[in-house]
């Protein structure tokens, strides 16, 4: 007899159905445990991509709050903040309300200035600058484990490789990168059984992001450095020195973004890479698929599920929004709408609409810090299959997936032939 004893789950609580919604509208999601996440993130999330799937449904669960499913509804509220504020960005609404970061709370014309102040630092052309020192952290981090026959994908690369990239430009030791790790995950998968908890969770992440950067600003207010956080904290806002509350926002949120996102969405890639030896194939026969095929990645693998504020009492998309409503955008959902992409599952490096997706974001808010994402994610590619051309997962390997405002994974295991081959 079968003696193993099932840990209880915890009951998630479930906020009651307001009046403006419809039953029909009602799906249990919750952005920090999909079902089926077992199978894969992206999996569990194309699972509510069903053809009688409204383009807008409504979950009682992580406080309530609507989810856009389609594409074309998370590329509308992206690219209109008058209707759709960044004023509460996370769910539950407890914790987005403590989320205290800029200028991703900013709305247009406020935002406009930060946004400025950041594209000083991360604009294509000063990313192009430092391309040499990224491609060395990774050749160095690849030709440490290249001759061994196998690695721990997640663990042993992309858990640094970009942390190491952006800790240097911000002029950071690389020994602050597992507390600032420990922050960044509480920030974007906080934990906690209620919204109540939760909020508390991301509320001592974000007060934790402004202690740490407090002193650093303090040493690098007036000075001359060229690192990306002394470039900020001395940029004017208006004719203006930046107030001390919004210098510990912009720069908590720059660190916050550099240590989760490609961290993960790297380690997305490289599982199904491993598992698809025929398209590792095709980009090593022609270079400029590698290149093109990037985009093609950022399509497939998205990340990040942020949300909106809804400003005024709407019809949308056949839901009737009520202001102070919170709409959730997960941006795997644009990338993977099939009425958009054939095949959205696939990685087809010949794909024409490839820049059709949302993992950027869009509008007024798109990332930052595309660019330097982008270069990250082409350089791996490049040495990783100068260095180990095929490769696969260990058999048996089983990821361990996590889902919430940015997704995880951890456990890659990959194996190839010593000599490459």
């Amino acid at each position: 007899m079968n003696t193993d004893i099932l840990t209880p789950q915890p009951v998630r609580p479930r906020a009651a159905l307001p009046d403006h919604v419809r039953p029909e509208q009602v799906r249990d999601i919750d952005i920090y445990a999909l079902d089926g996440i077992e199978e894969g993130f992206h999996e569990a999330w194309k699972r509510v991509q069903t053809p009688d799937t409204p383009p807008l449904v409504w979950t009682p669960l992580t406080g309530g709050h609507w989810v856009a499913t389609r594409g074309a509804v998370i590329d509308e509220v992206y690219r209109h903040p008058d209707r759709f504020s960044s004023r509460v960005i996370w769910v539950p609404r407890e914790a987005g309300e403590a989320y205290e970061m800029v200028p991703t709370k900013m709305d247009p014309p406020e935002h406009t200035p930060y946004r400025k102040a950041i594209d000083k630092g991360l604009n294509l052309a000063q990313v192009r600058k430092i391309e040499g020192d990224i491609r060395a952290v990774a050749i160095e981090l690849i030709d440490g484990f290249a001759r061994n026959g196998g690695c721990d994908f997640a663990r042993d690369y992309a858990g640094i490789f970009p942390v190491k990239v952006f800790l240097a430009l911000a002029g950071l030791p690389m020994d602050d990168a597992p507390m600032l790790n420990a922050l960044a995950k509480e920030m974007t998968r906080p934990s906690g059984d209620t919204p109540e908890e939760q909020g508390r969770s991301l509320q001592a992440a974000n007060k934790g992001f402004f202690d740490y950067v407090a002193p650093i600003i303090a040493a690098r207010r007036g000075g001359d450095g060229t690192d990306l956080i002394t470039m900020m904290v001395n940029s004017e806002i208006d004719g203006k020195a930046m107030s001390p509350d919004k210098m510990l926002g912009l720069v908590s949120l720059l660190l916050l973004g550099g240590l989760d996102t490609v961290v993960n969405m790297l380690s997305f890639m490289m599982i199904y890479l491993a598992r698809h030896p025929e398209t590792v194939a095709e980009m090593r026969s022609d270079p400029m698929k590698l290149q093109r095929g990037v985009e093609e990645m950022f399509r497939r693998f998205a990340v990040v599920s942020d949300a909106r504020y809804v400003v005024a009492d709407m019809e949308f998309h056949g839901a009737r929004l009520k202001a102070g409503d919170l709409i959730l955008l997960p941006t795997a959902l644009h990338g993977l709408d099939d009425s958009q992409h054939v095949d959205p599952m696939k990685v087809d490096l010949s794909r024409r609409n490839v820049a059709d997706h949302s993992t950027f974001a869009q509008g007024p808010h798109r990332c930052a810090g595309m660019h330097l994402a982008r270069l990250e994610v082409i350089v791996t590619l490049q040495e990783w299959l100068k260095r180990i051309p095929t490769f696969a997962m260990e058999q048996g390997a089983t990821p361990i997936y996590h889902s919430g405002i940015v997704a995880a994974v951890e456990n890659v295991p990959l194996v190839w032939e010593p000599d490459g081959s």
